[in-house]
């Protein structure tokens, strides 16, 4: 049920910094924001099926892969140094991770 929280948590986030991006930000903050929204809630949804499909692990890392992407995105979007466009991809890397795993699961189910 953790999960489900944080997964639901990490929507209201998502929807939240994509409504800045589009209304409060400029310059390139605007991308940053509308990027780590877009990738954040697709990966919610995919957590939430993946939770579903009872693959935990998959779930875990999509949240996880999520916040760490999207995070990063927004730091930058509200003034943190650019270095922090280095994290980002490991948060990008747990998202293909978390992609192989379900389709992995998937197909030995």
């Amino acid at each position: 049920m953790m999960l489900v929280v944080l997964a639901a948590l990490s929507g209201a986030i998502a929807v939240a910094a994509g409504a800045f991006g589009a209304h409060g930000a400029s310059g390139p903050a605007v991308e940053w924001l509308k990027t780590g929204a877009q990738y954040q809630l697709i990966h919610v949804v995919a957590a939430l099926v993946a939770v579903r499909m009872d693959a935990r692990g998959p779930a875990w890392l999509f949240v996880i892969g999520a916040a760490i992407f999207a995070l990063t995105l927004y730091a930058m979007a509200l003034g943190a140094p650019r270095w922090f466009g280095a994290i980002t991809p490991i948060g990008g890397a747990l998202l293909i991770g978390g992609w192989l795993w379900l389709a992995w699961s998937a197909a030995r189910s």
